[in-house]
């Protein structure tokens, strides 16, 4: 994939659907087409729900009530019976009156799915019965019935070994872009058909299929009330500052980029593109292998970076309404946990309005490239959470969007 093909794709995909309309695209997300999810057991969590529903002018019955663990990690079964399944629900209820586009999941709701605990899964519990009862029938079958037995009984066993095997962590809001997509592999991601570097490609998902999701949440009711009120009043203004964004090596002279290449030539590409929109009041891109110091980004409105580690690096002074995140792993393991230094938390507590983190590890190449993400924001067509979904390029994976998914910073050129 060569960065001049993005941005091709991303002014095609701008022009083509405000000309064309088309009702399968992101495109102009609108109050009346986001439903917002509370859970009724988590201190804070409904009131916060109804505070956005006022504020965004969201119809009071696209509000879906959850009753789960107000812990920020839960179980798959936890999440099939007490967050996907009420969802689905509301979903329901909700779409016979109204189309629902996007999730907005607030303070309260676990962010992360555990490893596969097989004591908590129900096929992983029926495969383990139903081996003991092969067995049991092994010892007392005679020999015409016995080959079956043993056919059947290695058949089970293999399953098994594969489910202890499946990795199926995952982000909560992840999960939920894909609670109308029925049934799908749980182990590793599935590429998101929204992304602009699978135009050309086919998916096991189709976009109909796909909701986006954004979360209000942070380490306390207050931030996520600001959350909101920063992206009102600075939607009235527009967003001003400084951009900072912190690559490793310079410029590659190669178009065709992967892995840890690809997404440091991402941020010397997201850099060219906001200078070149005039948006900001400076762009600074430091290729050192050194992160931005102390004191080093003043006024920074928007910033995309990496790698420090669960360590956040107190480089920035925020101006309202900023938007950043920083490329590492775990970045979003918690949002509340004190005295963690992860970037996601510590963004929040410092001031910016919106950022991005995997809970687990997720690999270099399931972030948002920050040449697709920054320039469709910029653009000012699309709003947050359409940004977020057309530069993601896994669902079913780690990543989490914290921010009012209806942000729109930019005015439309």
């Amino acid at each position: 994939m060569t960065f001049c093909s993005c941005q091709k794709m991303i002014k095609s995909l701008l022009f083509f659907l405000g000309l064309l309309g088309q009702s399968t695209a992101v495109w102009a997300l609108a109050p009346e087409e986001v439903a917002v999810i509370a859970n009724v057991r988590a201190a804070d969590s409904l009131e916060l729900a109804e505070y956005y529903l006022r504020k965004r002018h969201i119809p009071l019955d696209n509000l879906v009530r959850i009753s789960t663990t107000w812990n920020e990690h839960c179980s798959r079964a936890d999440y099939n019976k007490e967050i996907r399944k009420p969802v689905q629900e509301g979903l329901a209820r909700i779409g016979k009156t109204s189309r629902i586009r996007c999730l907005v999941v607030m303070y309260g709701v676990p962010l992360a799915i555990r490893p596969l605990d097989p004591g908590d899964d129900q096929p992983f519990v029926l495969l383990q019965k139903r081996l003991q009862a092969l067995k049991t029938e092994q010892e007392a079958a005679k020999e015409q019935r016995l080959a079956a037995i043993l056919a059947e009984k290695q058949q089970v066993e293999q399953q098994i070994a594969q489910q202890e095997k499946m990795d199926s962590r995952a982000a909560v809001d992840s999960e939920l872009a894909l609670v109308l997509a029925g049934d799908y592999p749980l182990e590793g991601w599935l590429p998101n058909p929204y992304f602009l570097g699978f135009h050309d490609q086919k998916t096991l998902l189709t976009r109909d299929a796909v909701l986006m999701v954004s979360r209000l949440d942070g380490p306390n009711p207050e931030t996520v009330r600001r959350l909101v009120d920063d992206a009102l009043l600075v939607e009235k203004t527009g967003l001003r500052g400084r951009a900072y964004f912190d690559a490793r090596w310079p410029k590659p002279d190669k178009k065709e980029q992967s892995g840890y290449a690809l997404y440091d030539a991402a941020l010397h590409a997201a850099a060219e593109g906001v200078r070149k929109s005039g948006r900001m009041e400076e762009v600074r891109l430091d290729a050192r292998s050194e992160l931005f110091q102390p004191g080093e980004a003043p006024d920074a409105a928007l910033y995309c970076g990496w790698y420090s580690l669960g360590h956040y690096v107190d480089a920035f002074s925020w101006v309202r309404g900023a938007i950043g995140y920083h490329i590492a792993s775990g970045e979003c393991a918690t949002l509340k946990q004190p005295g963690s230094q992860v970037w996601c938390k510590r963004l929040l507590e410092e001031g910016v309005a919106a950022t991005v983190g995997p809970v687990y590890e997720p690999y270099v190449q399931a972030f948002p490239l920050p040449n697709m993400f920054f320039q469709a924001l910029t653009e000012g067509y699309l709003s947050l959470a359409e940004s977020y979904l057309v530069s993601l390029p896994y669902l079913s994976w780690q990543m989490v969007l914290i921010g009012d998914p209806l942000y729109q910073p930019f005015a439309p050129k």
